[in-house]
């Protein structure tokens, strides 16, 4: 699972030009971090060239923190 939250955190400080600090399990994409629909929908075709999986729409919008995400990302590749 770390190895996943690394590749994560480093897609979102990417996308989101973000404080490394900032990005942990708890951090809240859109309150902590200040992501709107379009940086999550380019963290989300990030994640999906980087992992080689698809996350479904309806998934994606119910997905909160950095650690939701991770989770089910974790879901994906096994």
């Amino acid at each position: 699972m770390q190895e996943i939250f690394e590749k994560v955190k480093k897609i979102i400080i990417d996308e989101l030009n973000c404080a490394p600090e900032k990005v942990t399990m708890e951090a809240k994409l859109k309150d902590d971090l200040g992501a709107d629909s379009i940086d999550a929908v380019q963290i989300i075709m990030d994640l999906e060239d980087t992992f080689g999986v698809t996350i479904e729409e309806d998934n994606a919008e119910a997905i909160q923190t950095v650690g939701n995400l991770v989770e089910y990302v974790q879901t994906l590749i096994k």
